[in-house]
């Protein structure tokens, strides 16, 4: 396992750093460094800065302003921006609404939206949340009626962050009542501006204002304002709430499968210095470890996949559920079979609970 980064990687990091710490303003820098909140006008000015050197944007499509970046640099530049310190892209343009649009929004929408928002020339929140519908999203009850060539939205979002900044607003809004509540929800882009939008702040318990609620009187938006499909919202917040949650995963995945891999280096070294034949007892954290990320792993694919993750009929024999047609791709037919195969693997070799009985014992002496 070499953990070494490569010599152009090296450079790639040198490049981000001297940049940063050239171009970074003093005043923003300082305002990190003492744990103070930063201005509108310190993270539009920093953002518009990055956006000149074509770094607002790192993980988008080369074609929409993108790096290109491998992981790697992705990492590092990342991790350099907080050491810096300095601040990160707006989320809810750079990592929410652009990714969306990007994915399912028309060419007239990424060619009038993207350059904005990767130069911060708009300031977007987030209209997701409302009083009764926040943990259960689906039941949200803003509605958008259509009226010729707009809509007509009455209602009201809360928890809205930086709203009072903002210049747009992507809601989620319910288009048919009548509809089931996930498949009756569309995704709107509203100018902030509008006539009939009030923006009230919530005062958090520290004194901050960071938080809003949203209001909705007749509030008219054209309907080429519509990101894809009337009706197909729901689908169009899962992508953009499962790539937060995804790359939260990933990254813990990855943090614990190199944690394994650390490990797993400790014991072999060891066995240079072990006398006689006794087992390692910090062989039993592997087999926990190691089991518990086997099946981290299976269930985030199963997750990644969804129905097309369809389990095997048990009423087929073994040589018949092999030669079924797949529902969907081919390689997302083993994904169900091997996630419900994997939760033994905490059982076989002696159980989880075993182990950590011998690490009491024989590590911590308890």
């Amino acid at each position: 396992m070499d953990l070494r980064f490569t010599a152009e990687e090296l450079a790639f990091r040198d490049e981000v750093r001297a940049f940063f710490c050239s171009a970074l303003p003093d005043s923003i820098r300082d305002k990190l460094v003492a744990n103070k909140g930063l201005a509108k006008d310190d993270i539009v000015t920093w953002q518009r800065i990055l956006n000149a050197k074509g770094w607002a944007v790192a993980n988008w499509p080369v074609e929409w302003g993108g790096t290109g970046w491998t992981p790697v640099q992705q990492y590092m530049f990342q991790e350099e921006l907080q050491l810096t310190p300095a601040p990160q892209p707006l989320g809810f343009g750079v990592t929410m609404v652009g990714p969306v649009m990007i994915a399912f929004g028309s060419e007239e929408q990424k060619k009038r939206f993207l350059p904005r928002i990767a130069n911060l020339d708009d300031w977007w929140c987030q209209g997701f949340s409302e009083p009764g519908a926040g943990s259960d999203l689906a039941s949200l009850r803003t509605s958008a009626k259509r009226d010729g060539d707009h809509y007509v939205v009455n209602g009201q979002k809360t928890w809205t962050t930086l709203a009072q900044h903002a210049d747009w607003i992507f809601c989620l809004v319910r288009t048919d009542p009548e509809a089931k509540k996930q498949e009756g929800i569309s995704f709107l882009l509203i100018d902030m501006k509008t006539p009939g939008i009030t923006v009230r702040p919530i005062v958090t318990i520290d004194g901050g204002r960071e938080v809003n609620e949203v209001f909705f009187d007749d509030v008219e938006v054209p309907t080429e304002n519509l990101v894809g499909e009337e009706n197909k919202g729901w689908d169009y917040a899962k992508y953009l709430l499962g790539r937060e949650r995804f790359r939260d995963k990933l990254a813990a995945g990855e943090v614990e499968l190199k944690a394994l891999e650390m490990t797993q280096l400790r014991v072999v070294a060891a066995e240079r210095n072990r006398v006689g034949n006794k087992p390692d007892p910090a062989s039993s954290i592997l087999k926990i470890k190691g089991s518990e990320i086997q099946q981290a792993t299976t269930e985030l694919l199963l997750e990644i996949v969804g129905p097309y993750a369809m389990p095997y009929q048990p009423e087929h024999d073994e040589e018949e559920r092999w030669n079924e047609p797949p529902i969907g791709p081919e390689w997302a037919g083993p994904i169900a079979p091997t996630y419900f195969n994997t939760r033994k693997v905490s059982i076989y070799g002696g159980t989880n609970e075993i182990q950590k009985n011998i690490i009491a014992k024989a590590i911590l002496g308890l």
